[in-house]
């Protein structure tokens, strides 16, 4: 009788919290039901998780896709709300206003989270390890062929995305961001929701606010999810410009959060220019040119030949020309629009 009543006490001495995952989506035909897959096999119950999917008025059979799920596993807490604003931080916003859980999991439409996911996003919480927890991508291509393949070569290679740790980290630590955070909802009182200003790096800006609110940002490799990467070269080069883009907006308000992998792309960019427009008086400046794309094209290259990628320069240069083109144009921007 006493084990009996021992086992009873435990369990209403540790009742797992209500988890909401909130997600915006846009036009993820193609990927949200391998994410709603991966959600209905959490280990975490399903019966204290639910599902709220922002979505910004899709116009391909997204809807369709969840409604079928929906119908198919209806064990699941699922809501769709409407983001007619069609930017992922108004949708994150809508998804939280609209959800109801104790602890918040911000997740992507692009994403396939490990089985494990959510309930090591809850064992961190409670271990008090971070304000805001996350864990690492697995890159995948989002299409088949090699130009996909190299594309997710790059998102996960260093030279690509610098010290973005939650792309590459192997060890548990303190971060400056997390890509997708669980976090308390008594968070959302003390810092406010996300930035809705922001078309891009709103994750940062979010986790930024933590930090200067004294809170830790915690990253744990044994967090997984596979994010897929754009698919092409030109998604890419919107997807990184629309980053580099943003960036000088959230620099603008927080100048401290420069770090040099984000400084060397523009610097890059502004060389190419510059040597460009002086060899059009001095030849020796085009030599300087071609040595400069020289060097660079030869440690992408060297890099891409390591990991069996020799097409990886190709998208690593264009992350780098998109990201300091895209950051340079918004400071310019900002420079002749200032009053």
């Amino acid at each position: 009788m006493g084990t009996q009543y021992g086992c009873i006490a435990s369990f209403f001495e540790y009742m797992p919290p209500i988890v909401s995952l909130i997600i915006p989506c846009y036009n993820e035909e193609k990927t949200i039901r391998l994410l709603l897959d991966a959600l209905l096999a959490q280990t975490y119950p399903l019966v204290k998780m639910e599902v709220v999917i922002a979505d910004g008025l899709s116009t391909d059979g997204t809807r369709a896709e969840i409604a079928r799920f929906q119908n198919e596993h209806p064990d699941l807490t699922l809501r769709v709300v409407d983001n007619p604003a069609r930017i992922i931080p108004a949708g994150l916003n809508v998804a939280i206003n609209a959800s109801e859980g104790e602890i918040i999991v911000r997740m992507d439409a692009h994403s396939v989270p490990a089985p494990d996911y959510v309930a090591r996003c809850v064992d961190a919480l409670d271990a008090g390890l971070g304000e805001n927890v996350g864990g690492v991508w697995v890159i995948r291509p989002g299409a088949e062929g090699w130009v996909a393949e190299s594309i997710a070569a790059a998102a996960a290679h260093p030279l690509g995305v610098g010290d973005a740790l939650y792309r590459h980290a192997t060890q548990a630590q303190k971060v400056d961001t997390v890509p997708f955070g669980a976090f308390r909802r008594s968070l959302i009182e003390k810092i406010g929701l996300f930035d809705e200003t922001l078309l891009a790096n709103e994750d940062y800006e979010f986790n930024t606010r933590i930090r200067a609110a004294g809170g830790t940002i915690w990253l744990d490799p044994a967090i997984q999810s596979i994010y897929f990467a754009r698919p092409t070269f030109g998604r890419l080069v919107k997807q990184y410009f629309n980053y580099g883009y943003w960036k000088w907006k959230m620099l603008q308000r927080y100048p401290k959060t420069l770090r040099w992998r984000q400084f060397l792309p523009p610097i890059f960019v502004l060389s190419l220019v510059f040597w460009t427009l002086l060899g059009l008086f001095f030849s020796s400046a085009l030599v300087v040119l071609g040595l400069e794309l020289l060097v660079y094209v030869t440690i992408l290259f060297v890099a891409g030949l390591k990991i069996g990628q020799p097409a990886l320069p190709l998208a690593i240069g264009a992350m780098h020309l998109a990201w300091g083109s895209g950051l340079l144009w918004s400071a310019l921007k900002s420079f002749f629009t200032r009053k």
